[in-house]
């Protein structure tokens, strides 16, 4: 299990623009294994690939199940990267296979949603969470000074709604 890091943090990307990929599978049919499991099999040998090489532009992922939806939500450092990655490969071959297999049988459903960031165009905060999401992807930082509020992390300028709590890693303890 992922270590927990006590305090408030930010995700900053220096300034650089980069992909935001959500991609998944939805089981239409339970009971048909013999088509979504191949599907879902085929989503780990892929991510298992993309680590092995980040030359390719993949940055990181975060896995999540929600019913019969599971998604991937994906980091890339450029849109180029991420459709050549689509273009080629295994992906490509199982890209095949599934509209082999599958095609519009209704048994499985896959979707994505690719977004391009821009500098300025995104902000997050978490509080004691594992490093997480783009701040995996890209830098951890803490969520202080011009990364404290959301407005702020965007560029602009405001105070904070609630004020901020104290770093109670470095504080003494009640």
């Amino acid at each position: 299990m992922a270590k927990v890091i006590p305090g408030r943090f930010t995700a900053v990307a220096d300034d650089e623009e980069f992909v935001v990929f959500f991609i998944g599978m939805r089981i239409n049919k339970l009971w048909a294994v013999h088509k979504w499991l191949p599907v879902f099999l085929a989503m780990g040998r892929m991510i298992s690939e993309l680590y092995r090489h980040p030359e390719l532009g993949f940055k990181s992922t975060e896995g999540f199940w929600g019913g019969r939806t599971i998604g991937l939500l994906q980091y890339w450092r450029s849109y180029e990267q991420l459709e050549t990655f689509a273009r080629g490969g295994y992906h490509l071959e199982t890209w095949k296979k599934f509209n082999q297999m599958i095609g519009s049988d209704g048994s499985v459903g896959i979707f994505h949603e690719t977004y391009i960031m821009k500098p300025g165009t995104y902000e997050a905060v978490y509080n004691n969470m594992p490093v997480f999401g783009l701040a995996k992807a890209f830098n951890h930082q803490p969520a202080k000074g011009r990364y404290e509020t959301a407005r702020r992390r965007l560029g602009g300028d405001n105070e904070p709604a609630v004020p901020s709590p104290p770093d109670t890693l470095h504080s003494e303890k009640m």
